[in-house]
C-alpha cells in the first residue's frame, strides 16, 4: 500500500548533512550482541525461486551468491546440482526468472549479462535458453531485450515464451522499488509501460501483444496458446493496479481486447471497488478464474475466488463467506483447483471442487507454520504437468529457506537442499496465540525470548504488519528491518493479525475499512492482554514497531494509548490528508476510506496521527527511504517535526536512494541495528 514523493526544498540543507557519505558507518559502542546477531542473520543464503520440470524429474532454483542471483539445475531430489549460466565468468551478472519448457529439457531464464549497450540508464534483461540435457553446452540467447523482462511463461506447445516487458525500462516495475527522481512534466515525461510480450522460440522474433496504451500486470496463456488473459489499466503502472480490469485477446500484436471484468463498475456486484489478481485459464478454455478482494499491495494477494466465462458473461464469486483467504490458485482439471490459502496465521495447500457456481474445499494437503512460494507469486507452488509433484521455497522461525519438493500428498514435502541447514535460531520458540474481541476471532504469533525463564518478567515488543491487507506468517528473518531478532536479545515479540488481515475470510479483511487505527488497535491491545495472561510480561515495558501500515500504526497508536514506552516507526504515514496529495499511488485509498480525500476529508482526518499529536509521550525512532514510492519521506518528516515541537524524544534517519524495500546491504544492516539499539536504550530487557 503507499506511495511516492520528493522532499520539499526547505529540507534539502538538512538532508545534505543527514545523507552524507559514511553516515551509516557502524556506530561506536554498539552492543556486541547486536553485532553478533547481525552477523548470524547475514549467513542465511537467500533462495529466491524454485521450479519443477513438467515431467517431475528435474528441479531448478535461483539462489543469491555474493549479492547476485544465480541458477542451479538438479535432479528432483535435489541431487547432482550444477550451475547454469550465460556468463563467461559465473557470478559476474544476475540471472533469474526460471521457466521450464514443456519438453522438460530446456530451461528459459532472464540474464543481465549483456554488456553491448552503450546506455547505462536502460536495463538489459535478455532471455536465454539452456539445454539441460547437454550440461557443457552454453545457454543460447533467445531474445535481446533493452528494458525489464520478467514472469516467463511458456505456451503449451512450447513454441512461444510469454513474459511481462517494459521496453527501455530504467527501473524495476514495482511500487516497492525506489521511485524515479521527478523531472520534466510529471505524468508525461518518462512514463514506462509494461506489456505482455512473447518471443517465437524458432525465430527469436519479439511480439508485444497487449495495447501500447495499457499497462499489464499479470497474464496467463489459454490452453491452446492462441489467446492471452491479463489484468491491465491505464498507465502509470505503480498507481493504477488498484483499478485494473481483466481482459482477453488473441495472442497477436494489435489484436482487439475484450473487457471481461471491470471492478470499478457497480455492476460487478461483490467485486465492486476491490482488486483482482492472478488470472488463470481453465484447462478446457471456457473460464478464467482469479483472486478478488480488498488488497493494499500488488503482490500481497488475498480474497475470494472468482470466475468469468472466457468469452465474457456473468461474473461469479465461487467462495463467498469462506473463513480462509485464498492467495493463489491453479486449475488441476475443468472442475478442480489447487489453492494456496492463509488460515489462522498458517499457510495451507488445499484441493477445491469447482462447479459453475461455487468452489468448495475438499481437503487440505498440508498446513504449516511457515511461508512458502515458488518465487512467481505469493504462496505459489511449481507443479509438474500431471499436478502430482510440486516444488517451492519454504522458511519458518525454526528453519531458514530451503527448496522443498516431492509428491503432492497429505503432508508437506521435505527439503531437498541444505544451503542453510547448519543455521540455528538465535531467538526463542514461536507459538500461535488466539483470542476473541468484539465478535472477531483474532490470531497472532508470539516469539519467546531466547533462554526463556518462566520465573522472570520480560519486556515485549508488538509488531504490526504492513498492508493492512496482509498477514504475519512465520519466516526466517534476514538482515534488515524486522523485530523477530529482538527475541534473541531477551524480548517477547508479539505479531498480531488484527481485523484487516488475511486468514479469517474476506469479511474480516474488510472490517477495518474507514476505521484505520481504531478497531484494529483494539484487537491488538486485546491480544496484548491475552498474552500477558499467558506469560510473564511487564506491562510497563511494552514497545511498538512496524513498517508501512505498521509504521502508520506505530505513529497513530501512541496518540490513543500510553501503554507503549518505546516506538520504532518504519516508513509510516502521519497525516492521511497530506499523504493523499504527496503519493503517486492514491488509487489504493478510496476502497479503504470509502471516498477520495476531496470528497470526505473527515474520514482521513479521523485516522491521522498528526491531529492527535499532543497525546504522544513515547520516545520514537523514525526511519524511511528518501525515494519511497509507497510511504513518502515527508510523512516521516511531518511526524518527527511535530514530536520535536512538543518535546518528545525522537530521531529521524533518512536512507539515500532507497525505496519502500531497502536494497543496499549497508542500509539493511543499519536500519535493523538502530531499531534494536533504540529498544535496548528505551525499553531495556534486563531485570
Amino acid at each position: 500500500m503507499l506511495k511516492r514523493s520528493h522532499l520539499p526544498a526547505l529540507l534539502l540543507p538538512l538532508l545534505t548533512v543527514a545523507l552524507a557519505p559514511g553516515a551509516f558507518a557502524a556506530s561506536p559502542g554498539v552492543d556486541p550482541r547486536i553485532e553478533q546477531l547481525l552477523s548470524e542473520l547475514g549467513k542465511a543464503q537467500d533462495i529466491e525461486a524454485a521450479a519443477i520440470s513438467p515431467d517431475g524429474k528435474q528441479l531448478a532454483w535461483v539462489i543469491e551468491r555474493q549479492g547476485k542471483s544465480s541458477i542451479d539445475v538438479a535432479a528432483a531430489d535435489g541431487s547432482h546440482a550444477r550451475r547454469i549460466s550465460a556468463a563467461a565468468k559465473p557470478g559476474s551478472c544476475a540471472e533469474s526468472d526460471i521457466a521450464w519448457a514443456p519438453d522438460s529439457r530446456h530451461l528459459a531464464f532472464v540474464s543481465n549479462c549483456s554488456d553491448d549497450l552503450t546506455s547505462t540508464k536502460v536495463m538489459q534483461n535478455d532471455i536465454y535458453l539452456a539445454d539441460t540435457g547437454q550440461g557443457d553446452k552454453a545457454p543460447a540467447r533467445l531474445a535481446r531485450l533493452p528494458g525489464y523482462a520478467h514472469t516467463l511463461r511458456w505456451t503449451g506447445d512450447g513454441k512461444s515464451l510469454g513474459f511481462l516487458y517494459v521496453a527501455g525500462a530504467t527501473r524495476r516495475a514495482s511500487a516497492l522499488a525506489a521511485a524515479k527522481p521527478a523531472a520534466g512534466e510529471v505524468g508525461v515525461t518518462g512514463v514506462e509501460v509494461q506489456r505482455v510480450a512473447s518471443v517465437d522460440v524458432a525465430s527469436g522474433t519479439l511480439h508485444e501483444l497487449t495495447p501500447a496504451g495499457m499497462y499489464a500486470y499479470e497474464f496467463d496463456w489459454s490452453p491452446d496458446g492462441t489467446r492471452v488473459a491479463y489484468t491491465a489499466a491505464q498507465p502509470p503502472g505503480d498507481n493504477n493496479w488498484w483499478i485494473a480490469k481483466l481482459y482477453a485477446q488473441s495472442a497477436k500484436p494489435d489484436a482487439a481486447a475484450t473487457l471481461l471484468v471491470d471492478p470499478t463498475n457497480r455492476n460487478s456486484g461483490s467485486l465492486h471497488s476491490l482488486q483482482i489478481a492472478l488470472p488463470s485459464w481453465s484447462p478446457d478454455g471456457t473460464r478464467i478464474a482469479f483472486i478478488g478482494g480488498l488488497m493494499s499491495d500488488q503482490g500481497a494477494t488475498g480474497g475470494d475466488i472468482y470466475a468469468v466465462p472466457a468469452g465474457g458473461g456473468t461474473l461469479t464469486d465461487l467462495t463467498p463467506g469462506i473463513h480462509v483467504t485464498p492467495a493463489w490458485l491453479s486449475w488441476t482439471g475443468p472442475q478442480s483447483m489447487l489453492v494456496s490459502q492463509v488460515s489462522n496465521g498458517q499457510s495451507q495447500l488445499a484441493d477445491y471442487a469447482v462447479s459453475a457456481t461455487q468452489a468448495q474445499q475438499r481437503n487440505v494437503h498440508f498446513s504449516v507454520p511457515a511461508s512458502f512460494s515458488d518465487g512467481s507469486a505469493s504462496m505459489a507452488v511449481s507443479l509438474s504437468s500431471d499436478r502430482q509433484h510440486l516444488a517451492f521455497v519454504q522458511s519458518s522461525y525454526a528453519m531458514a529457506s530451503e527448496v522443498h519438493a516431492g509428491a503432492l500428498a497429505q503432508t508437506a514435502p521435505a527439503a531437498v537442499t541444505s544451503f542453510n541447514a547448519a543455521l540455528k535460531p538465535a531467538w526463542g520458540k514461536a507459538e500461535s496465540v488466539e483470542w476473541n474481541n468484539e465478535g472477531f476471532h483474532v490470531q497472532g504469533w508470539l516469539l519467546y525470548p531466547a533462554n526463556y525463564d518462566p520465573k522472570k518478567t520480560y519486556p515485549m515488543v508488538v509488531v504490526v504488519h504492513g498492508g493492512p491487507s496482509s498477514a504475519v506468517i512465520p519466516r526466517w528473518p534476514g538482515v534488515g528491518y524486522g523485530a523477530a531478532p529482538l527475541s534473541a536479545l531477551g524480548y517477547f515479540v508479539f505479531e498480531p493479525n488484527p481485523r484487516g488481515s488475511f486468514g479469517q475470510g474476506e469479511k474480516y479483511v474488510q472490517a477495518n475499512r474507514k476505521d484505520f487505527g481504531y478497531g484494529d488497535l483494539r484487537d491488538i491491545l486485546a491480544g496484548v492482554d491475552a498474552v500477558e495472561k499467558k506469560v510473564p510480561i511487564d506491562d510497563k515495558r511494552l514497545g511498538l514497531t512496524g513498517w508501512s501500515y505498521g509504521g502508520f500504526m506505530s505513529m497513530f497508536a501512541p496518540t490513543q494509548t500510553q501503554r507503549f514506552r518505546a516506538v520504532v516507526a518504519g516508513a509510516g504515514i502521519s497525516n492521511w490528508q497530506s499523504y493523499y496529495g504527496e503519493n503517486l499511488i492514491d488509487q489504493w485509498m478510496p476502497p479503504f476510506f470509502g471516498a477520495t480525500v476531496y470528497d470526505d476529508p473527515a474520514v482521513y482526518a479521523k485516522s491521522s496521527a498528526i491531529n492527535f499529536i499532543k497525546q504522544v509521550k513515547t520516545p520514537t525512532l523514525i526511519v524511511v527511504g528518501d525515494r519511497d514510492a509507497e510511504c513518502p519521506a515527508p510523512q516521516s518528516f511531518e511526524y518527527w517535526h511535530a514530536l520535536r515541537a512538543h518535546g518528545v524524544t525522537t530521531s529521524l534517519v533518512v536512507y539515500p536512494n532507497e525505496g519502500h524495500r531497502f536494497i543496499d546491504p549497508a542500509h539493511q544492516r543499519d536500519v535493523l541495528q538502530r531499531a534494536l539499539g533504540w529498544f535496548q536504550k528505551y525499553l531495556p530487557a534486563g531485570g
